[in-house]
């Protein structure tokens, strides 16, 4: 579904990513994790052909994307849940989530089944709703581009720990159904129950890739890249 491969990138003369490589299989949630400032946002930009990799590769299916302009990335199947959810202030509910649609099987209907919430806001603008709702909001958004894969940078991030556990519990269920997706957070716990697969860099390397168990069980790579 996505394969990175040896990924640099940077802003200026600071090279910030020295050769990132991930994969995504369909049908499989994958974790990006590690400290603030190592790289996370910066790789999902790149992939995203927002920032431009000065090496390597970004495949979406059989398609080489690299640098690719960002409605090309979004076409080919990648739906971003951006860092600080970025929905538009001036638009309600309803015209933010089909701003970006395409035809498929998400609809405004279903994304509203997703999150009742939304659907008792529907005719709020983005600047009325909480930052809970907000990130509802964006995560709505992307689904309705019909994606074969979904990307959340930060996906909780500042949000109260009730909304938290609705972000999990949709993640859970689009899991269920067999959305492919990757995720950029810090909740241990929550996305140890969650994924399939955990990719942890530091310092735009990445420097151990392992399975639930394996991160479960070891204490030396969520104390010394993870701070848990």
């Amino acid at each position: 579904m996505l394969r990175v491969e040896g990924l640099q990138a940077g802003y200026g003369d600071s090279v910030v990513l020295h050769g990132i490589d991930l994969t995504v299989g369909a049908g499989e949630v994958v974790t990006l994790m590690g400290r603030n400032g190592m790289g996370k946002t910066t790789t999902i930009s790149t992939i995203f052909g927002l920032l431009r990799a000065r090496a390597g590769r970004v495949i979406v299916g059989d398609q080489d994307l690299t640098n690719a302009a960002p409605h090309r990335i979004a076409l080919a199947g990648l739906g971003l849940v951006p860092e600080g959810r970025q929905i538009f202030p001036t638009l309600d509910v309803r015209e933010n989530l089909i701003a970006t649609a395409r035809d498929g099987a998400w609809s405004l209907d279903r994304v509203l089944a997703l999150f009742p919430r939304l659907s008792e806001r529907a005719g709020h603008m983005g600047n009325q709703l909480s930052g809970g709702e907000q990130q509802m909001v964006a995560i709505g958004r992307a689904l309705m581009t019909n994606p074969r894969l979904i990307v959340l940078d930060e996906a909780t991030e500042g949000l109260a720990p009730l909304i938290r556990d609705e972000i999990w519990a949709c993640l859970a269920a689009l899991k269920a159904e067999g959305e492919a997706i990757l995720i950029v957070d810090k909740n241990v716990d929550a996305l140890s129950h969650l994924a399939d697969r955990h990719v942890v860099i530091e310092k735009g390397r990445v420097v151990w890739t392992g399975d639930n168990a394996q991160l479960v069980a070891s204490d030396e790579v969520k104390e010394r890249y993870l701070h848990v």
